[in-house]
Protein backbone atom coordinates (compact mmCIF):
# COMPACT_ATOMS: atom_id res chain seq x y z
CA UNK A 1 0.00 0.00 0.00
CA UNK A 2 1.31 3.42 -0.97
CA UNK A 3 0.30 5.50 2.06
CA UNK A 4 1.69 8.70 0.54
CA UNK A 5 -0.75 8.64 -2.34
CA UNK A 6 -3.55 7.63 0.04
CA UNK A 7 -2.80 10.60 2.30
CA UNK A 8 -2.67 12.94 -0.67
CA UNK A 9 -6.04 11.81 -2.06
CA UNK A 10 -7.80 11.98 1.33
CA UNK A 11 -6.34 15.44 1.88
CA UNK A 12 -7.56 16.53 -1.52
CA UNK A 13 -11.07 15.29 -0.76
CA UNK A 14 -11.16 17.22 2.53
CA UNK A 15 -10.17 20.41 0.73
CA UNK A 16 -13.02 19.98 -1.71
CA UNK A 17 -15.42 19.20 1.11
CA UNK A 18 -14.35 22.49 2.69
CA UNK A 19 -15.46 24.27 -0.48
CA UNK A 20 -18.77 22.40 -0.44
CA UNK A 21 -19.34 23.40 3.20
CA UNK A 22 -19.18 27.06 2.22
CA UNK A 23 -22.53 26.69 0.43
CA UNK A 24 -24.59 26.00 3.59
CA UNK A 25 -22.63 28.85 5.23
CA UNK A 26 -23.91 31.16 2.47
CA UNK A 27 -27.46 29.80 2.89
CA UNK A 28 -27.26 30.39 6.64
CA UNK A 29 -26.14 33.98 6.11
CA UNK A 30 -28.95 34.60 3.62
CA UNK A 31 -31.60 33.35 6.05
CA UNK A 32 -30.10 35.11 9.08
CA UNK A 33 -28.95 31.91 10.80
CA UNK A 34 -25.62 33.44 11.80
CA UNK A 35 -24.75 30.99 14.59
CA UNK A 36 -25.40 27.98 12.36
CA UNK A 37 -23.56 29.65 9.47
CA UNK A 38 -20.50 30.20 11.69
CA UNK A 39 -20.42 26.50 12.57
CA UNK A 40 -20.37 25.53 8.89
CA UNK A 41 -17.62 28.08 8.25
CA UNK A 42 -15.47 26.74 11.11
CA UNK A 43 -16.01 23.16 9.94
CA UNK A 44 -14.98 24.18 6.43
CA UNK A 45 -11.82 25.80 7.80
CA UNK A 46 -10.90 22.68 9.79
CA UNK A 47 -11.46 20.48 6.72
CA UNK A 48 -9.33 22.71 4.54
CA UNK A 49 -6.43 22.96 7.02
CA UNK A 50 -6.39 19.23 7.72
CA UNK A 51 -6.66 18.49 4.01
CA UNK A 52 -3.70 20.76 3.30
CA UNK A 53 -1.64 19.03 5.98
CA UNK A 54 -2.42 15.57 4.59
CA UNK A 55 -1.62 16.51 0.98
CA UNK A 56 1.20 18.98 1.67
CA UNK A 57 4.03 16.46 1.66
CA UNK A 58 3.39 15.34 -1.89
CA UNK A 59 3.29 17.99 -4.59
CA UNK A 60 4.28 15.86 -7.58
CA UNK A 61 2.16 13.88 -10.02
CA UNK A 62 1.48 10.21 -9.40
CA UNK A 63 2.61 8.06 -12.28
CA UNK A 64 0.66 4.98 -11.20
CA UNK A 65 -2.48 4.53 -9.16
CA UNK A 66 -2.97 0.80 -8.71
CA UNK A 67 -6.28 -0.95 -8.08
CA UNK A 68 -5.47 -1.45 -4.40
CA UNK A 69 -4.88 2.26 -3.79
CA UNK A 70 -7.85 3.18 -5.97
CA UNK A 71 -10.32 1.03 -4.05
CA UNK A 72 -8.89 1.97 -0.66
CA UNK A 73 -8.84 5.69 -1.44
CA UNK A 74 -12.47 5.63 -2.57
CA UNK A 75 -13.67 3.65 0.47
CA UNK A 76 -11.76 5.77 2.99
CA UNK A 77 -12.50 8.98 1.10
CA UNK A 78 -16.24 8.52 1.33
CA UNK A 79 -16.05 7.59 5.01
CA UNK A 80 -13.77 10.51 5.95
CA UNK A 81 -15.96 12.89 3.99
CA UNK A 82 -18.97 11.68 5.99
CA UNK A 83 -17.10 11.93 9.31
CA UNK A 84 -16.43 15.63 8.79
CA UNK A 85 -19.74 16.31 7.07
CA UNK A 86 -21.57 15.15 10.20
CA UNK A 87 -19.84 17.64 12.52
CA UNK A 88 -22.13 20.66 11.85
CA UNK A 89 -25.25 18.66 12.76
CA UNK A 90 -23.78 17.93 16.20
CA UNK A 91 -22.32 21.39 16.86
CA UNK A 92 -25.63 23.09 15.99
CA UNK A 93 -27.42 20.74 18.37
CA UNK A 94 -29.86 19.69 15.65
CA UNK A 95 -28.70 16.07 15.93
CA UNK A 96 -27.30 15.69 19.48
CA UNK A 97 -25.60 12.29 19.13
CA UNK A 98 -22.67 11.94 16.76
CA UNK A 99 -23.55 8.40 15.63
CA UNK A 100 -26.96 9.68 14.51
CA UNK A 101 -25.36 12.62 12.72
CA UNK A 102 -22.91 10.26 11.01
CA UNK A 103 -25.79 7.97 10.00
CA UNK A 104 -27.65 10.94 8.49
CA UNK A 105 -24.55 12.17 6.65
CA UNK A 106 -23.53 8.79 5.25
CA UNK A 107 -27.14 8.33 4.18
CA UNK A 108 -26.86 11.66 2.38
CA UNK A 109 -23.54 11.12 0.61
CA UNK A 110 -24.46 7.58 -0.45
CA UNK A 111 -27.81 8.90 -1.76
CA UNK A 112 -29.66 6.47 0.48
CA UNK A 113 -32.11 8.83 2.16
CA UNK A 114 -32.68 6.74 5.29
CA UNK A 115 -33.11 9.16 8.18
CA UNK A 116 -33.07 9.17 11.96
CA UNK A 117 -35.02 12.46 12.13
CA UNK A 118 -38.67 12.54 13.14
CA UNK A 119 -39.09 16.29 12.51
CA UNK A 120 -37.16 17.40 9.42
CA UNK A 121 -38.80 20.83 9.45
CA UNK A 122 -37.09 21.64 12.78
CA UNK A 123 -33.72 21.88 11.00
CA UNK A 124 -32.24 25.24 10.01
CA UNK A 125 -32.22 26.24 6.34
CA UNK A 126 -28.45 25.79 6.25
CA UNK A 127 -28.67 22.23 7.57
CA UNK A 128 -31.60 21.38 5.29
CA UNK A 129 -29.53 22.58 2.35
CA UNK A 130 -26.41 20.67 3.43
CA UNK A 131 -28.45 17.53 4.09
CA UNK A 132 -29.88 17.63 0.55
CA UNK A 133 -26.67 18.83 -1.08
CA UNK A 134 -24.84 15.72 0.16
CA UNK A 135 -27.12 13.79 -2.22
CA UNK A 136 -25.96 15.90 -5.14
CA UNK A 137 -22.29 15.47 -4.20
CA UNK A 138 -22.65 11.72 -3.80
CA UNK A 139 -24.92 11.21 -6.80
CA UNK A 140 -22.27 11.39 -9.49
CA UNK A 141 -19.38 10.89 -7.08
CA UNK A 142 -16.82 13.21 -5.55
CA UNK A 143 -13.91 11.50 -7.32
CA UNK A 144 -15.58 11.97 -10.70
CA UNK A 145 -15.97 15.65 -9.79
CA UNK A 146 -12.29 15.98 -8.87
CA UNK A 147 -11.19 14.21 -12.06
CA UNK A 148 -13.41 16.53 -14.09
CA UNK A 149 -11.58 19.65 -12.98
CA UNK A 150 -8.06 18.59 -12.03
CA UNK A 151 -5.62 16.20 -13.75
CA UNK A 152 -4.01 15.47 -10.38
CA UNK A 153 -2.91 11.89 -10.94
CA UNK A 154 -1.97 11.61 -14.57
CA UNK A 155 -3.46 8.82 -16.64
CA UNK A 156 -4.11 6.22 -13.95
CA UNK A 157 -7.36 7.60 -12.55
CA UNK A 158 -9.53 4.94 -14.21
CA UNK A 159 -9.10 2.86 -11.05
CA UNK A 160 -10.76 5.63 -9.04
CA UNK A 161 -13.67 5.86 -11.46
CA UNK A 162 -13.99 2.08 -11.57
CA UNK A 163 -14.16 1.89 -7.77
CA UNK A 164 -16.75 4.67 -7.45
CA UNK A 165 -19.01 4.26 -10.48
CA UNK A 166 -22.18 2.16 -10.25
CA UNK A 167 -22.75 -0.81 -12.54
CA UNK A 168 -21.15 -4.06 -13.72
CA UNK A 169 -18.57 -2.24 -15.86
CA UNK A 170 -17.21 1.24 -16.43
CA UNK A 171 -16.87 2.52 -19.97
CA UNK A 172 -15.29 5.73 -21.12
CA UNK A 173 -17.52 7.98 -23.23
CA UNK A 174 -14.40 9.46 -24.82
CA UNK A 175 -10.78 8.20 -24.83
CA UNK A 176 -9.55 10.33 -21.90
CA UNK A 177 -10.86 9.62 -18.40
CA UNK A 178 -10.79 13.30 -17.47
CA UNK A 179 -12.89 14.21 -20.51
CA UNK A 180 -15.37 11.46 -19.63
CA UNK A 181 -15.66 12.90 -16.11
CA UNK A 182 -16.22 16.38 -17.55
CA UNK A 183 -19.02 15.13 -19.81
CA UNK A 184 -20.69 13.24 -16.96
CA UNK A 185 -20.67 16.24 -14.64
CA UNK A 186 -21.74 18.55 -17.44
CA UNK A 187 -24.80 16.37 -18.07
CA UNK A 188 -25.39 16.08 -14.33
CA UNK A 189 -25.38 19.85 -13.83
CA UNK A 190 -27.55 20.42 -16.89
CA UNK A 191 -30.21 18.01 -15.61
CA UNK A 192 -30.00 19.69 -12.19
CA UNK A 193 -30.59 23.16 -13.62
CA UNK A 194 -33.48 21.92 -15.75
CA UNK A 195 -34.95 20.18 -12.69
CA UNK A 196 -34.86 23.36 -10.59
CA UNK A 197 -36.46 25.38 -13.39
CA UNK A 198 -39.17 22.75 -13.95
CA UNK A 199 -40.11 22.58 -10.25
CA UNK A 200 -40.15 26.37 -9.93
CA UNK A 201 -42.46 26.62 -12.94
CA UNK A 202 -44.74 24.06 -11.28
CA UNK A 203 -45.08 26.35 -8.26
CA UNK A 204 -42.51 25.01 -5.81
CA UNK A 205 -40.52 27.64 -3.82
CA UNK A 206 -36.91 28.14 -4.97
CA UNK A 207 -35.30 26.71 -1.82
CA UNK A 208 -37.55 23.65 -1.92
CA UNK A 209 -36.87 23.28 -5.65
CA UNK A 210 -33.11 23.25 -5.08
CA UNK A 211 -33.23 20.68 -2.29
CA UNK A 212 -35.79 18.48 -4.06
CA UNK A 213 -33.78 18.55 -7.28
CA UNK A 214 -30.62 17.57 -5.39
CA UNK A 215 -32.53 14.59 -3.99
CA UNK A 216 -34.15 13.69 -7.33
CA UNK A 217 -31.16 14.03 -9.65
CA UNK A 218 -28.85 12.43 -7.08
CA UNK A 219 -31.56 9.80 -6.40
CA UNK A 220 -31.23 10.46 -2.67
CA UNK A 221 -34.63 11.28 -1.21
CA UNK A 222 -34.04 13.73 1.64
CA UNK A 223 -36.95 16.17 1.61
CA UNK A 224 -37.48 19.48 3.38
CA UNK A 225 -40.97 18.59 4.60
CA UNK A 226 -42.09 15.94 7.08
CA UNK A 227 -44.57 14.77 4.45
CA UNK A 228 -41.76 14.41 1.87
CA UNK A 229 -43.30 15.21 -1.54
CA UNK A 230 -46.82 14.40 -0.35
CA UNK A 231 -47.34 17.97 0.85
CA UNK A 232 -46.98 19.45 -2.63
CA UNK A 233 -49.46 19.72 -5.49
CA UNK A 234 -50.16 16.81 -7.89
CA UNK A 235 -48.40 18.78 -10.65
CA UNK A 236 -45.20 18.98 -8.59
CA UNK A 237 -45.47 15.29 -7.70
CA UNK A 238 -45.72 14.39 -11.39
CA UNK A 239 -42.72 16.62 -12.18
CA UNK A 240 -40.64 14.91 -9.48
CA UNK A 241 -41.68 11.51 -10.85
CA UNK A 242 -40.35 12.43 -14.30
CA UNK A 243 -37.14 13.85 -12.83
CA UNK A 244 -36.48 10.72 -10.74
CA UNK A 245 -37.13 8.30 -13.61
CA UNK A 246 -34.88 10.26 -15.98
CA UNK A 247 -32.14 10.29 -13.32
CA UNK A 248 -32.24 6.50 -13.18
CA UNK A 249 -31.30 6.24 -16.87
CA UNK A 250 -27.75 5.36 -17.95
CA UNK A 251 -25.98 8.66 -18.70
CA UNK A 252 -24.56 7.10 -21.85
CA UNK A 253 -28.05 7.53 -23.35
CA UNK A 254 -27.93 11.30 -22.83
CA UNK A 255 -24.43 11.49 -24.28
CA UNK A 256 -25.58 9.56 -27.37
CA UNK A 257 -28.62 11.81 -27.77
CA UNK A 258 -26.50 14.96 -27.54
CA UNK A 259 -24.03 13.45 -30.01
CA UNK A 260 -26.96 12.67 -32.34
CA UNK A 261 -26.23 8.96 -32.08
CA UNK A 262 -29.94 8.21 -31.89
CA UNK A 263 -29.67 4.61 -33.05
CA UNK A 264 -27.15 3.80 -30.31
CA UNK A 265 -29.23 5.60 -27.67
CA UNK A 266 -32.41 3.67 -28.40
CA UNK A 267 -30.65 0.33 -28.87
CA UNK A 268 -29.42 0.09 -25.27
CA UNK A 269 -31.22 -3.00 -24.01
CA UNK A 270 -30.97 -2.12 -20.33
CA UNK A 271 -32.85 1.16 -20.78
CA UNK A 272 -35.68 -0.49 -22.72
CA UNK A 273 -36.16 -3.03 -19.94
CA UNK A 274 -35.89 -0.27 -17.31
CA UNK A 275 -38.89 1.57 -18.76
CA UNK A 276 -40.78 -1.69 -19.36
CA UNK A 277 -40.34 -2.67 -15.71
CA UNK A 278 -41.53 0.77 -14.57
CA UNK A 279 -44.70 0.72 -16.68
CA UNK A 280 -45.55 -2.92 -15.92
CA UNK A 281 -45.01 -2.44 -12.17
CA UNK A 282 -46.89 0.87 -11.98
CA UNK A 283 -49.91 -0.41 -13.90
CA UNK A 284 -50.07 -3.61 -11.83
CA UNK A 285 -49.89 -1.64 -8.59
CA UNK A 286 -52.48 0.84 -9.87
CA UNK A 287 -54.87 -2.05 -10.51
CA UNK A 288 -54.15 -3.46 -7.04
CA UNK A 289 -54.60 -0.20 -5.08
CA UNK A 290 -57.48 1.23 -7.13
CA UNK A 291 -60.05 0.82 -4.27
CA UNK A 292 -57.87 2.93 -1.93
CA UNK A 293 -58.11 6.19 -3.90
CA UNK A 294 -60.99 8.32 -5.11
CA UNK A 295 -60.03 8.67 -8.77
CA UNK A 296 -58.06 6.75 -11.39
CA UNK A 297 -55.79 9.78 -11.88
CA UNK A 298 -54.83 9.84 -8.19
CA UNK A 299 -54.23 6.08 -8.26
CA UNK A 300 -51.92 6.31 -11.27
CA UNK A 301 -50.09 9.31 -9.79
CA UNK A 302 -49.26 7.47 -6.57
CA UNK A 303 -48.41 4.18 -8.30
CA UNK A 304 -46.04 5.75 -10.85
CA UNK A 305 -44.45 7.96 -8.18
CA UNK A 306 -43.75 5.10 -5.77
CA UNK A 307 -42.50 2.79 -8.52
CA UNK A 308 -40.26 5.59 -9.80
CA UNK A 309 -38.92 6.48 -6.37
CA UNK A 310 -38.16 2.84 -5.47
CA UNK A 311 -36.63 1.56 -8.72
CA UNK A 312 -34.43 4.66 -8.98
CA UNK A 313 -33.61 4.23 -5.26
CA UNK A 314 -34.56 7.85 -4.56
CA UNK A 315 -36.81 7.29 -1.56
CA UNK A 316 -39.26 10.19 -1.73
CA UNK A 317 -42.89 9.43 -0.86
CA UNK A 318 -46.32 10.85 -1.64
CA UNK A 319 -48.29 8.31 0.37
CA UNK A 320 -47.75 5.63 3.01
CA UNK A 321 -47.24 2.53 0.86
CA UNK A 322 -47.01 0.56 4.11
CA UNK A 323 -50.80 0.54 3.96
CA UNK A 324 -50.95 -0.91 0.45
CA UNK A 325 -51.96 -4.55 -0.28
CA UNK A 326 -49.35 -7.30 -0.07
CA UNK A 327 -49.02 -7.64 -3.86
CA UNK A 328 -48.09 -3.97 -4.24
CA UNK A 329 -45.59 -4.11 -1.36
CA UNK A 330 -44.03 -7.27 -2.81
CA UNK A 331 -43.56 -5.56 -6.19
CA UNK A 332 -41.91 -2.60 -4.46
CA UNK A 333 -39.67 -5.04 -2.57
CA UNK A 334 -38.51 -6.59 -5.85
CA UNK A 335 -37.91 -3.13 -7.34
CA UNK A 336 -35.75 -2.28 -4.31
CA UNK A 337 -33.40 -5.09 -5.30
CA UNK A 338 -33.43 -4.46 -9.06
CA UNK A 339 -32.58 -0.77 -8.83
CA UNK A 340 -31.83 1.67 -11.64
CA UNK A 341 -29.62 1.46 -14.74
CA UNK A 342 -25.87 1.05 -14.56
CA UNK A 343 -24.14 4.35 -15.23
CA UNK A 344 -26.88 6.34 -13.52
CA UNK A 345 -26.94 7.88 -10.05
CA UNK A 346 -29.31 5.15 -8.81
CA UNK A 347 -28.47 2.22 -6.56
CA UNK A 348 -29.59 -1.40 -6.33
CA UNK A 349 -28.28 -4.46 -8.14
CA UNK A 350 -28.86 -2.65 -11.48
CA UNK A 351 -31.12 -3.65 -14.37
CA UNK A 352 -28.11 -4.70 -16.48
CA UNK A 353 -26.97 -7.26 -13.90
CA UNK A 354 -30.48 -8.68 -13.60
CA UNK A 355 -30.60 -9.01 -17.40
CA UNK A 356 -27.21 -10.76 -17.46
CA UNK A 357 -28.35 -13.21 -14.78
CA UNK A 358 -31.57 -14.06 -16.62
CA UNK A 359 -29.68 -14.51 -19.90
CA UNK A 360 -27.17 -16.78 -18.13
CA UNK A 361 -29.99 -18.88 -16.65
CA UNK A 362 -31.67 -19.16 -20.06
CA UNK A 363 -28.36 -20.24 -21.60
CA UNK A 364 -27.85 -22.95 -18.97
CA UNK A 365 -31.39 -24.27 -19.45
CA UNK A 366 -30.89 -24.37 -23.23
CA UNK A 367 -27.60 -26.25 -22.81
CA UNK A 368 -29.33 -28.86 -20.64
CA UNK A 369 -31.63 -29.63 -23.55
CA UNK A 370 -28.94 -29.22 -26.24
CA UNK A 371 -25.58 -30.11 -24.59
CA UNK A 372 -23.55 -29.54 -27.77
CA UNK A 373 -25.01 -26.12 -28.45
CA UNK A 374 -22.59 -23.20 -28.49
CA UNK A 375 -24.36 -20.04 -27.36
CA UNK A 376 -22.96 -16.67 -26.35
CA UNK A 377 -24.65 -14.25 -23.96
CA UNK A 378 -25.18 -10.91 -25.67
CA UNK A 379 -26.05 -7.40 -24.53
CA UNK A 380 -26.81 -4.68 -27.08
CA UNK A 381 -25.72 -7.04 -29.86
CA UNK A 382 -22.26 -7.66 -28.38
CA UNK A 383 -20.94 -10.84 -26.80
CA UNK A 384 -20.34 -10.48 -23.08
CA UNK A 385 -16.82 -11.35 -21.98
CA UNK A 386 -16.10 -14.12 -19.51
CA UNK A 387 -14.75 -11.46 -17.14
CA UNK A 388 -18.08 -9.59 -17.13
CA UNK A 389 -20.01 -12.80 -16.40
CA UNK A 390 -17.57 -13.79 -13.68
CA UNK A 391 -17.68 -10.37 -11.99
CA UNK A 392 -21.49 -10.39 -12.10
CA UNK A 393 -21.61 -13.79 -10.39
CA UNK A 394 -19.06 -12.71 -7.78
CA UNK A 395 -20.96 -9.49 -7.15
CA UNK A 396 -24.25 -11.33 -6.61
CA UNK A 397 -22.60 -13.80 -4.23
CA UNK A 398 -21.00 -10.98 -2.23
CA UNK A 399 -24.29 -9.05 -2.28
CA UNK A 400 -26.27 -11.84 -0.64
CA UNK A 401 -23.50 -12.61 1.87
CA UNK A 402 -23.44 -8.95 3.01
CA UNK A 403 -27.25 -8.87 3.01
CA UNK A 404 -27.70 -11.91 5.24
CA UNK A 405 -24.78 -11.21 7.59
CA UNK A 406 -26.13 -7.69 8.10
CA UNK A 407 -29.62 -9.08 8.69
CA UNK A 408 -28.33 -11.48 11.36
CA UNK A 409 -26.70 -8.63 13.28
CA UNK A 410 -29.65 -6.24 12.94
CA UNK A 411 -32.00 -8.98 14.16
CA UNK A 412 -30.31 -8.69 17.57
CA UNK A 413 -32.55 -5.64 18.10
CA UNK A 414 -35.57 -7.97 18.22
CA UNK A 415 -37.78 -6.09 15.78
CA UNK A 416 -40.01 -7.98 13.35
CA UNK A 417 -38.40 -9.67 10.35
CA UNK A 418 -40.07 -7.37 7.80
CA UNK A 419 -38.65 -4.29 9.56
CA UNK A 420 -35.15 -5.75 9.87
CA UNK A 421 -35.01 -7.22 6.37
CA UNK A 422 -36.27 -4.12 4.58
CA UNK A 423 -34.01 -1.89 6.71
CA UNK A 424 -30.97 -3.83 5.47
CA UNK A 425 -32.37 -3.95 1.94
CA UNK A 426 -33.13 -0.21 1.96
CA UNK A 427 -29.61 0.71 3.08
CA UNK A 428 -27.67 -1.82 1.01
CA UNK A 429 -29.55 -0.77 -2.14
CA UNK A 430 -29.49 2.95 -1.16
CA UNK A 431 -33.31 3.15 -1.23
CA UNK A 432 -34.20 5.10 1.92
CA UNK A 433 -37.47 3.84 3.39
CA UNK A 434 -38.34 0.20 3.97
CA UNK A 435 -41.52 -1.37 5.33
CA UNK A 436 -43.26 -1.63 8.70
CA UNK A 437 -41.28 0.29 11.39
CA UNK A 438 -38.94 1.81 8.78
CA UNK A 439 -41.68 2.69 6.29
CA UNK A 440 -42.05 6.04 4.51
CA UNK A 441 -43.66 7.72 7.53
CA UNK A 442 -41.15 6.27 10.03
CA UNK A 443 -37.37 6.54 10.54
CA UNK A 444 -34.31 4.55 11.58
CA UNK A 445 -33.82 6.11 15.03
CA UNK A 446 -35.17 2.97 16.74
CA UNK A 447 -32.09 0.85 15.98
CA UNK A 448 -29.23 0.29 18.42
CA UNK A 449 -25.79 1.85 17.83
CA UNK A 450 -24.47 -1.54 16.62
CA UNK A 451 -27.26 -1.89 14.07
CA UNK A 452 -26.74 1.69 12.91
CA UNK A 453 -23.05 0.94 12.32
CA UNK A 454 -23.98 -2.13 10.27
CA UNK A 455 -26.51 -0.13 8.25
CA UNK A 456 -23.93 2.64 7.68
CA UNK A 457 -21.52 0.02 6.34
CA UNK A 458 -24.29 -1.28 4.08
CA UNK A 459 -24.97 2.21 2.73
CA UNK A 460 -21.32 2.74 1.83
CA UNK A 461 -20.98 -0.79 0.43
CA UNK A 462 -24.10 -0.38 -1.69
CA UNK A 463 -23.02 2.98 -3.11
CA UNK A 464 -19.50 1.76 -3.90
CA UNK A 465 -20.63 -1.55 -5.43
CA UNK A 466 -19.45 -3.63 -2.44
CA UNK A 467 -15.87 -4.37 -3.43
CA UNK A 468 -14.05 -1.23 -2.17
CA UNK A 469 -15.59 -1.72 1.29
CA UNK A 470 -14.75 -5.43 1.28
CA UNK A 471 -11.22 -4.98 -0.07
CA UNK A 472 -10.17 -2.72 2.83
CA UNK A 473 -11.14 -5.51 5.24
CA UNK A 474 -8.38 -7.74 3.85
CA UNK A 475 -5.10 -7.56 5.85
CA UNK A 476 -3.12 -7.93 2.62
CA UNK A 477 -4.63 -4.68 1.37
CA UNK A 478 -2.63 -2.68 3.91
CA UNK A 479 0.78 -4.29 3.33
CA UNK A 480 3.48 -2.01 1.98
CA UNK A 481 5.05 -2.79 -1.38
Amino acid sequence: MNFAILSFIIGFILQFEALFLLLPWIVGMIYGEYHVALIYLVTAAVCFILGKLLSFRHTGRFKELYVREGFTAVALGWFVMSVFGAIPFVLTGEIPFYIDALFETISGFTTTGSSILSDVEALSYASLFWRSFTHWIGGMGVFVFIMAILPMMGGSTMNLMRAESPGPSVSKLVPRVRDTAKILYGLYMAITVLGVIMLCLCGMPLFDSLCTTFGSVGTGGFGVKNSSIGGYSPLIQNAVTILMILSGVNYTVYFCLLSRQFKEAFSIEEVRWYFLIIFASALTIAWNIRPLYATLGETLRHSFFQVGTIITTTGFATTDFNMWPQLSKTILLLLMMIGACAGSTGGGIKVSRVLILFKAIRKELSMMIHPRMVKKIKMDGHNLSHETLRSTNVYMTAYFIVLFVSLLIVCLDEYDLSTNFTAVLATLNNIGPGLELVGPTQNFALFSPLSKCVLMFDMLAGRLELFPMLVIMLPSCWKKY
